[in-house]
């Protein structure tokens, strides 16, 4: 039988005592938790733990003046009901320990009445067959990163499944981060119980934390009281009107501010987190919180400084100005050859008279409004107390009231050139004798008379010679239009970066490696003749690329997307690209 012992580095040098701990079950392993010292009270470190703890056997390192204490802690063998006990010796001058198991069935054997002699050598062989056959292997591990470490929690089904048995690790982490409050014990409680464990000298207890404590819970009661009272503002009858409520799912600021209540309502929960991943959650928003505040503080310090938003507001209009100058002459330019091409010269000049009169129809929207731009830069800057993703999603709103013009050329060149791909397809297959059919959603055959094939041949003819004059407009406002979404896109995946990115747990795996475990390693810490093989037990930490998508927050932008071969079918069939829909959204 090879049995492992899992002890802790710093009970190393501890005084003698008796060792506290649990039998891991299902496997030949313990797990050391302590090493009480005299007077020995272990139901009291029951009391306090929050597992089945029993005592393993005894601890014995040789000092001056407790000579007969090694004995004294081996007759205490029969006093607890143990199966095994473990009887750990470490000698001054080496590294590893000895350890001796003794069965209480040896012990109830050599109880029975028998000669000396016969007992003398049914023990000596005993003792043979038990050095032998039993093999110890110390397994030296950091109390505190084991306890604090998160591979304790069961993932997926396994706590579910009752059938399989539990990995040997896993109940041995468990077993250490549900003794957590034995270890927590002020410094200057002088109880009568002595132990040691990796924080035996007590934790200083801190004002400010007790009472932070003390003020969370009427301050998440505070918050919760507000997103009530916001959510029964927002869920009004008159908030619910069609235009509102379209205008609200589109704008990115109205979906930001949703998003934000959302995790405040997370936040300031006053139930305690029932897991580490809900933990972790709460953590990584509240650290995004202070993270966005901090840098909407920053932005809103130097958009008041120096006056700038007044020299935004003076470049503003003049910008406006030149994009609408420059359209103008990329009109011109199509209205003549382009590029050598030679266009549909009615079509052609009707296009571009149209876009033309759309552009000198924003120039005057944008002249009427100049001198309140100003104004509302200015208390557009007040959302960036907010956070910096507020300031963002209003920055992203702009862009797309500011650049409406080229949505709608954008629009009606996409609408043009759509119409004219589906009649194209659909006079294709009325030469071929098929027809789509709506109600099967299919293609079927069709017989047509001699005067539907005419029709049919004069408008695929018209729409055919029509087709590069429409498809050359739709090409160059769909990449304006492009340029446009890949700048709004920017800004969005600023925002969701924010949002998502799991700073708190990010920071941990960085400065604490060991609070995110994604395995555990041996190393051979003492292979010495005449002891136990010892080794040393380090933690593997989780990959960042792990932790990210582990603890990441979920927004809009972790929900799957169209492909590109999706986005280059929509680009040439002439479907409209918008940037909110996505792969779920019903679309006609």
């Amino acid at each position: 039988m090879v049995l492992k012992i899992f002890f802790p580095q710093c009970c190393n040098r501890a005084d003698s005592g008796l060792l506290v701990g649990r039998w891991i079950p299902g496997h030949d392993s313990a797990v050391v938790l302590a090493v009480i010292h005299y007077p020995f009270i272990p139901g009291q470190m029951q009391d306090q733990s929050g597992v089945q703890l029993s005592v393993l056997g005894s601890w014995s390192l040789p000092k001056e003046g407790q000579e007969g204490m090694e004995s004294f802690l081996r007759d205490l063998s029969t006093i607890f009901p143990q199966k095994h006990w473990l009887q750990i010796r470490r000698h001054m001058g080496k590294i590893g320990f000895t350890c001796d198991v003794l069965c209480r069935d040896q012990k109830r054997e050599t109880a029975q009445p028998e000669t000396a002699k016969k007992k003398e050598e049914e023990e000596e062989e005993e003792e043979e067959e038990k050095e032998e056959e039993d093999k110890v292997i110390f397994v030296h591990y950091e109390q505190r990163k084991v306890m604090l470490s998160q591979l304790h929690p069961i993932e997926g089904g396994d706590t579910d499944n009752s059938s399989e048995p539990r990995s040997e690790l896993r109940q041995m982490f468990q077993t250490v981060a549900q003794s957590g409050p034995l270890f927590f014990r002020d410094k200057y409680d002088d109880g009568p119980l002595k132990s040691t464990h990796w924080q035996s000298e007590g934790r200083e207890a801190s004002i400010i934390v007790e009472l932070l404590k003390q003020a969370s819970v009427p301050l998440c009661l505070l918050i919760s009281w507000m997103l009530t009272m916001w959510t029964w503002i927002c869920g009004l009858r008159i908030f619910n009107v069609f235009p509102l409520r379209f205008l609200a799912s589109k704008l990115s600021t109205c979906v930001q501010l949703s998003y934000r209540t959302e995790h405040m309502r997370t936040i300031s929960s006053p139930k305690a987190a029932a897991d580490n991943t809900q933990f972790m959650r709460k953590a990584n928003i509240v650290v995004s919180f202070l993270v966005d505040v901090a840098l909407g503080v920053l932005l809103m310090w130097w958009l008041y400084r120096d006056n700038h938003i007044s020299k935004l507001a003076d470049t503003l209009v003049p910008a406006a100005d030149h994009v609408a100058k420059e359209l103008e002459e990329l009109l011109q330019w199509l209205m003549g050859a382009p590029a050598g091409l030679k266009m549909n010269r009615a079509l052609d000049q009707v296009l571009g008279r149209f876009f033309l009169y759309h552009i000198h129809l924003w120039i005057s929207y944008i002249h009427l409004m100049s001198p309140f731009i100003e104004g509302i830069l200015w208390y557009g800057g007040l959302s960036a107390c907010l956070g910096l993703t507020f300031a963002l999603s209003l920055l992203s709103d702009m862009v797309a009231l500011f650049t409406f013009h080229i949505y709608c050329f954008y629009v009606y060149g996409a609408r043009l050139y759509c119409l004219k791909i589906y009649g194209l397809s659909s006079l294709w297959r009325l030469f071929r004798g098929k027809k789509w059919n709506v109600l099967r959603q299919r293609v079927d055959s069709c017989s047509y008379d001699v005067d539907q094939l005419f029709i049919g041949m004069l408008l695929f003819t018209i729409l055919l010679f029509l087709l590069p004059t429409t498809a050359l407009y739709y090409l160059v406002f769909t990449l304006l239009r492009l340029v446009v979404v890949m700048f709004q896109g920017v800004l969005h995946l600023s925002v969701d970066f924010i949002n998502s990115f799991p700073l708190f747990a990010m920071g941990l795996r960085i400065c604490r490696p060991y609070r995110s475990a994604e395995g555990v390693k041996f190393r051979v810490l003492c292979e010495e003749p005449g002891s136990a093989l010892h080794l040393l037990m380090e933690i593997n930490p989780l990959k960042c690329s792990t932790v990210v998508q582990t603890y990441r927050t979920p927004t809009y932008s972790c929900y799957p997307k169209d492909s590109w071969a999706a986005l280059v079918k929509k680009l040439f069939v002439g479907e409209l690209i918008y940037p909110w829909k996505h792969k779920t959204t019903k679309t006609d």
